[in-house]
């Protein structure tokens, strides 16, 4: 059981909440704490105090008094209006990060909202309700207003929800669950959707990914030197460390303990004196990636327990705050940095494939192919892996650098962090197909070699990957094993866990 506080939330706790179910509930000191502001908010009201949001309109509409006997309506129209979300929808992962993360926000009661809001975004949680939200339509300031409004509605039994595998109205699927539609009251719809919780859980999910695919890129990488026979020499430990980025020197030591007993790599000088870049330079490069991964991981670990409403009680002083906490610039900038670390992983795994398939770059069979000619081999799984890559140089252009105004210029300068966030998604999904197209290209290259003589580590993960993608013995449609390898590796963790945890690293 996940219990939340506003401000304890970790990444380990996310992960076993919307990969394993886990239940979540809430801290009794929080509930406290939320109903205390929520009294403010409503004694506030009572004494005709003008708040924004709270008793006015909202933007542009901030002058607008609202009156008491319109409170509620003020918040239902604000979803409704608000609930112009574009295109396809997020995943019911990415959608389930979106509700953790919401009530964790409100956890911490400055939002003003009740107890009974807060549990009813942990009921859709718990009972696996997960309300279809389009992933396009937010500017990333003023909150992921589009966004969260289609989750918003899901608490209300309104709109589409995926609910026990089908899409289904929300209304239906709260009634089979035993979850009553929740009435907004007053500021609660704006509390829903004045956050950051859209782009933050993109966020979440793509950093835990890119982790992952990091850790097997290094794994891969390794194999792919036993296939092309690489100098082990340009990953000595005292090399890396003149430098000093610490980074660079654990990616190089983590090589250096996969390949230990290998006896398919080379020093230096045997076969030739040094390798392409690709290879030599594999801890610089992959070194450099962690460090936007790891920033990413940083802010977003803020976001997760951040309150990002607007505006703010403050009970114990009586006061209500408006300001700007809803602004993406912070995950804006997080994801648009993290999309350089997963382009370059990409970028350079693809330079290796080339290394791989390219006979006047090695001495293997042409395009891997077991007969060369009549058959292509590997040839086009090249192409694809390149097409990948200068896609993701076209989503790596940074989001955050753009800004277009809303609300009559009352909401001038926005994140775009949604935006960016999304990319990096996407970037992530296909630099995981490139580190795919690596894997089956290096696997067939250790055959040519003899896989007896791999490494122990690289050994285990070769077979464990062939039982997914067979040896090319002849030209297949290879779409199926690109798929198939690629599904293994978002679900594979062995190696991943292994390797966080340290078990490949060098002792002492």
């Amino acid at each position: 059981m996940v219990i939340l506080t506003g401000k304890t939330l970790t990444f380990d706790e996310v992960k076993r909440v919307v990969f394993n179910n886990e239940k979540v509930e809430l801290a009794k000191e929080s509930c406290i704490s939320i109903e205390a502001n929520r009294e403010t908010v409503d004694q506030l009201i009572k004494d005709k105090k003008t708040m924004y949001g709270i008793n006015t309109g909202f933007g542009k509409f901030s002058d607008v008094v609202i009156e008491d006997a319109d409170l509620e309506d003020l918040q239902l129209n604000l979803i409704h209006s608000h609930a112009c979300g574009i295109g396809e929808p997020f995943s019911e992962s990415v959608t389930r990060v979106m509700l953790l993360l919401r009530a964790n926000a409100l956890t911490q009661g400055y939002s003003g909202v009740r107890v009974v809001l807060v549990n009813q975004l942990l009921n859709l949680l718990n009972s696996g309700i997960h309300p279809i939200v389009p992933q396009q339509g937010s500017l990333g300031a003023s909150g992921d207003l589009a966004p969260l409004s289609h989750l918003a509605l899901g608490l209300m039994g309104e709109g589409d929800v995926m609910y026990q595998g089908e899409k289904i109205p929300a209304r239906d699927a709260l009634s089979k669950a035993g979850i009553t539609p929740l009435i907004l009251k007053a500021k609660e719809g704006l509390a829903l959707i004045n956050g950051t919780q859209a782009m933050t859980a993109v966020g979440v999910i793509t950093y835990l990914e890119a982790e992952k695919l990091l850790h097997q890129s290094e794994l891969i990488a390794a194999m792919t030197m036993e296939g092309l026979q690489g100098i082990i020499d340009a990953f000595d430990a005292d090399l890396h460390a003149v430098r000093g980025h610490q980074d660079q020197m654990d990616v190089a030591g983590r090589i250096r303990t996969i390949l230990a007993d290998s006896s398919l790599i080379s020093k230096q000088g045997e076969l030739r004196v040094q390798d392409a870049y690709s290879i030599r330079c594999i801890p610089q490069v992959l070194g450099a990636c962690w460090q936007p991964i790891n920033y990413a991981k940083e802010k977003l670990s803020i976001e997760m327990n951040a309150v990002t409403d607007n505006p703010l009680i403050f009970s114990d002083q009586n006061k209500v705050i408006s300001g700007g906490n809803f602004h993406g610039q912070p995950i804006a900038f997080a994801m648009d940095f993290i999309k350089l670390g997963i382009a370059e992983t990409a970028n350079i795994a693809e330079r290796r494939i080339e290394r791989l398939v390219n006979p006047q770059l090695n001495d293997l069979p042409a395009f891997l192919s077991p007969n060369p000619g009549l058959e292509s081999g590997a040839m086009i799984m090249q192409y694809s892996a390149a097409s990948l890559v200068s896609e993701n140089k076209t989503l790596a252009h940074p989001a955050s650098v753009d800004s277009i105004p809303s609300s009559a210029n009352q909401e001038d300068h926005v994140s775009m962090g949604t935006i960016a966030a999304r990319h990096a998604l996407q970037m992530l999904q296909n630099s995981r197909h490139v580190v795919a197209i690596e894997l089956i290209c290096a696997m067939q290259a250790v055959e040519y070699r003899g896989t007896k003589e791999m490494s122990t580590i690289t050994r285990n993960y070769y077979e464990k990957a062939r039982q997914i993608v067979p040896s090319i013995t002849k030209d297949r449609i290879f779409a199926t094993d690109i798929t198939n390898l690629t599904n293994w590796l978002k679900d594979e963790t062995e190696s991943y866990v292994r390797l966080q945890g340290g078990i490949f690293h060098e002792q002492g």
